[in-house]
């Protein structure tokens, strides 16, 4: 009689998954449609760097004529640079609106169904909502480490309070590495030959 309802109770864990793994299909489908009416431009996967964690992604990157807008107007609104907000997006999502996290984390810049919330969002999958509130939360994480924009970061991809446990960057290879990504990102890149030392005058 046990064995018969661990059966049963293997079976309705079974068909739950089947029921999560239909309602995230439903709505990265959404997200693939709403992406395509916005104007966005279907292009082959590329060899860009592989996101932060493992996602689920059904579809294609928004076209950066769509996309860029809503990251000027985050980063005027939210004072996050720009540069910051592409390089954090690249990096959660590859600029794929539907992308779904193993941890639940949703949208181009992967918010968390509690961020979600505490920022108003009522769709993740919308790219200007979850650009909007990806750089709030940016913002807030900048404010919180004045001057440490690696704290800022590890606390975005691990949450502070691994960052505060850890006294700093957490000691977890995917945190690590997404840190170093985005640093390297947005590194300024010299561009003018550098300056030669004038020689030291000779006495005669």
């Amino acid at each position: 009689m046990r064995f018969i309802w661990i059966l049963l109770a293997v079976a309705a864990a079974g068909q739950t998954n089947d029921a999560m793994r239909a309602a995230m299909a439903q709505q990265q489908a959404a997200a693939r449609i709403q992406a395509q009416s916005a104007g966005a431009k279907l292009i082959p996967w590329g060899p860009e760097p592989a996101p932060a964690a493992s996602v689920e992604a059904d579809c294609d990157p928004i076209d950066a004529a769509v996309v860029n807008p809503m990251i000027e107007a985050a980063s005027k609104a939210s004072g996050v640079q720009v540069k910051l907000l592409r390089a954090v997006i690249e990096r959660e999502s590859r600029y794929r609106a539907c992308a779904v996290s193993a941890k639940g984390a949703m949208g181009l810049m992967q918010l968390m169904p509690a961020t979600a919330e505490q920022f108003g969002v009522t769709d993740a999958f919308d790219a200007k909502e979850s650009i909007d509130a990806g750089s709030k939360l940016l913002k807030q994480l900048i404010d919180k480490y004045p001057g440490n924009l690696r704290l800022a970061l590890a606390a975005y991809n691990a949450g502070t309070a691994a960052v505060e446990a850890a006294k700093g960057v957490p000691d977890i290879a995917e945190t690590r590495d997404y840190v170093s990504a985005i640093l390297e990102k947005i590194a300024p890149t010299r561009t003018d030959p550098p300056s030669t030392p004038k020689p030291k005058p000779t006495g005669n």
